[in-house]
């Protein structure tokens, strides 16, 4: 079930939603629309690799906008910071956004119930087109969750994205590759982990 807006101002007195900086305009009959934070992020190197810490570098967007070309893949980050307790969070982009051609997450719309950060968001656009920090970029969705969490996001330690930054995050991906080497390393003797 999605919480309505009187849940969400409901769960946000008792704290288990936390969005800052909440703005009440922002929300709708049962969603909350976030904002494009000031930084955008692009990879430096022009093939990636999962298994690697790939480099971003990082830039402000100016006053007067930037344009996303199609084909290049941005990070962004939301204005806000938010937490998560008790419901499951999913970010979906504002059809307004959509219309122009814009999406905001490749596959990663879905956070998880513990999560306590900003969103980074994996932009692309099919035209090219100028967006600013601060324009209204997605909503959140909030779904009720049924049963116990046994662990919270916050509290998981494979948990990769936990370190709070209002900054676009990049893939932590090769953590994966390293966790499962160590694990991998007392299986199979004498057999390479790379």
């Amino acid at each position: 079930m999605i919480l309505s807006d009187t849940e969400i101002l409901a769960a946000l007195r008792r704290r288990d939603i936390v969005i800052r900086p909440f703005r009440s305009e922002c929300l709708g009959s049962n969603s909350y629309d976030v904002h494009l934070g000031p930084w955008l992020a692009t990879y430096t190197n022009g093939a990636l690799d999962a298994r690697l810490d790939n480099p971003v570098t990082e830039f402000r967007i100016p006053r007067e906008g930037y344009v996303l070309v199609p084909g290049q893949l941005y990070l962004g980050v939301t204005e806000e910071y938010t937490e998560t307790h008790s419901y499951v969070p999913f970010l979906e982009g504002k059809s307004s956004v959509g219309r122009l051609g814009i999406d905001i997450h490749s596959t990663a719309g879905k956070g998880d119930v513990g999560f306590s950060n900003y969103w980074t968001l994996e932009m692309s656009s099919k035209l090219p087109v100028r967006i600013y920090a601060g324009m209204p970029v997605g909503q959140l969705i909030y779904f009720e969750i049924s049963g116990t969490v046994r662990q919270n996001y916050s509290r998981k330690r494979s948990a990769k994205y936990r370190a709070v930054s209002d900054r676009p995050t990049p893939s932590r991906m090769y953590l994966n590759f390293r966790a499962s080497r160590t694990k991998g390393a007392g299986r199979h003797p004498g057999r390479s982990t790379r």
